[in-house]
């Protein structure tokens, strides 16, 4: 017990150390100051402007500004469609790959350009070299760095006052992919490649194995690629679609336990990060502890709730004798069904509970396999909309969106006017922001209703019952919530699948930051009022208290009865 809270705690600890300077570095970054990357990256920078004719003195409103997030995503958007369609007749694919069908070209297209990763492939043996760097690399950059801009922008709506332009998008993910993304994931994908991480463009490689496999074999085939410099960016951008089909659980991806630590820190990295950019850029550092302590109390509620669950043993294993009930009825070792030996409960469950509560979706065991109550704290950190750390920027104001309501709650408490930072929060950023917390919600369940109404629905599930509700709403949550990740026992390649799941993501990437732009607009041009002895304070414990309430309220009045139907329907069999 003492070794499983020292790893949790050394984790969380570490996590908060290595947050800190980042935080102040990228406010220093998007406060135009001068870094120690300057030198190298401000001629790659005005090269960049230079060629794509950016007029540095030239901000956007917010209606520019979300123009432009959506003109890049769709020409985005097609360019991965395309590569994909012709993917046999294009170079650096070694194995001979077919093109990809044009349903499954779309899901995979919609995925990486929302930032979801979600796969209803196997990368290996789907798509080429070629492929994997040119679409999904690349857009695991600016996927990420999309929603850095959409963040700065809401910042900039606080900060600014009468003022109806709040940057120029095309500055804000240069210096985004530029001086933060690109950095960080160089030096990850260099520790990486040390540890065993395949980074190399040779053809497949034809091995003996000892012993004969299942079917007679003893060959194995072992796939190479540019792995290492894609795993990278997955991980700090939040993506987290694997370059091999069981991701981050596949020695060629994740080999030892050196690798396992630096990945899972660096999908809450940045997003815990940008609490303290937050912080410095509105001037006031305990804003922005603020918003991260509600965070990292959510989080480690989840930790230890799941851990407790998979550490625990399921009764059919105590009842007929097969572990050692003197040791307080526990299964030896936890609940090890679809967890690697190598990483064992604790570090598989810091993983599952990192990468959703990030929309990172990445995985190093399986899902599918963990505990009824277990699974359901990682399904329903996704439900909660994505913001317990959430994806790069878009954790963060998805987290203000909740802020702001909750102001607006505790302002109705006392009959005042809500203010947050400052601003008057009237009815138009209410009306937004309340859109925007019900978006999510309303489209995984809307989505898995769709789904179980199918009349084939059982052709495409492993498990009948409440599990196989609960891999159609783990799949719906992860989709409409930018995770990615799958709960795997839900066949998802198919064309109508393909064409709801692609649908959702674009609806739950591109609504919030549309509604968020326009929150930022509407604050942008307000006037910053005076804190008098009537204003809330929002950088103190009990609006950390008052905003946690907010959120698992919200949470557990939109999913309890999903959930009741799936996880905790199968825990209660399970039982009795």
């Amino acid at each position: 017990m003492s070794s499983l809270v020292l790893q949790c705690v050394f984790f969380i600890l570490l996590v908060i150390i290595l947050a800190k300077p980042l935080g102040h570095y990228m406010a220093k970054v998007f406060n135009n100051e001068r870094v120690f990357l300057s030198e190298i990256c401000m001629p790659i920078e005005k090269f960049i402007y230079k060629i794509l004719k950016v007029n540095l003195k030239q901000e956007m409103n917010w209606k520019e500004y979300f123009f432009s997030v959506i003109s890049f995503s769709i020409i985005s958007l097609v360019f991965v469609i395309i590569i994909q369609l012709v993917q046999q007749i294009l170079p650096l694919n070694p194995e001979k790959l077919h093109s990809i069908n044009l349903d499954l070209a779309f899901n995979t297209a919609v995925s990486f350009v929302t930032n979801t990763n979600w796969q209803a492939y196997s990368g290996e043996s789907t798509l080429s070299y070629l492929t994997q760097m040119l679409c999904l690399t690349v857009q695991n950059f600016v996927s990420a760095g999309v929603g850095i801009c959409v963040l700065l922008v809401l910042i900039r709506g606080f900060i600014r006052t009468k003022n109806k332009n709040i940057g120029n998008f095309w500055v804000d993910l240069t210096k985004s992919i530029l001086y933060i993304l690109l950095p960080l994931s160089l030096v990850l994908a260099m520790f990486l490649t040390t540890q065993g991480v395949v980074q190399n463009f040779n053809p497949y490689q034809e091995v003996y194995t000892i012993e004969q496999t299942i079917d007679g074999s003893t060959k194995q085939i072992i796939p190479g690629g540019p792995a290492a410099s894609q795993i990278a960016i997955k991980q700090l951008g939040t993506n987290g679609g694997g370059f091999f089909g069981t991701n981050s659980a596949y020695p060629l991806e994740n080999p030892t336990i050196g690798s396992n630590l630096a990945q899972v820190v660096s999908i809450i990295l940045i997003p815990a990060a940008l609490c303290f950019t937050f912080g410095e850029m509105v001037k006031d550092k305990r804003q922005g502890k603020t918003l991260l302590a509600s965070m990292l109390i959510i989080f480690i509620i989840s930790l230890s709730s799941s851990m407790y669950f998979e550490y625990k043993a399921t009764p059919e294993l105590v009842n007929n004798n097969y572990i050692n009930t003197q040791i307080d009825n526990n299964q030896s070792g936890g609940n090890m069904e679809g967890k690697e030996v190598r990483f064992g409960v604790t570090n598989s469950v810091i993983w599952g509970v990192t990468t959703t509560s990030a929309s990172n979706g990445s995985v190093n065991s399986m899902h599918d396999s963990y505990t009824p109550l277990g699974g359901m704290i990682l399904m329903l950190l996704m439900q909660l909309g994505e913001i317990i750390f959430g994806g790069v920027g878009s954790g963060l104001y998805g987290m203000l969106a909740f802020a702001i309501l909750t102001v607006f709650i505790a302002g109705l408490m006392v009959g005042r006017t809500p203010e947050y930072l400052g601003k008057k929060i009237e009815p138009f950023e209410m009306k937004m922001a309340s859109i925007l917390i019900i978006a999510t919600p309303v489209l995984v369940l809307l989505g898995t209703a769709i789904v179980c109404l199918l009349p084939n629905i059982s052709i495409l599930l492993n498990n009948n019952g409440a599990h196989g509700f609960s891999e159609i709403l783990y799949a719906l949550s992860s989709t409409a919530n930018n995770n990615g990740s799958a709960f795997a026992g839900f066949s998802a390649n198919n064309i109508f699948i393909n064409l709801l799941t692609g649908i959702a993501m674009i609806l739950a990437r591109f609504i919030p930051i549309g509604l968020t732009l326009a929150i930022a607009g509407s604050l942008a041009q307000k006037k910053i009022l005076p804190t008098s002895v009537g204003t809330l304070q929002t950088n103190n414990m009990m609006f950390v208290g008052l905003l946690v309430g907010v959120i698992l309220m919200i949470g557990a009045l939109s999913f309890l009865p999903a959930l009741a139907l799936g996880p905790i329907a199968e825990h209660l069999s399970m039982m009795f």
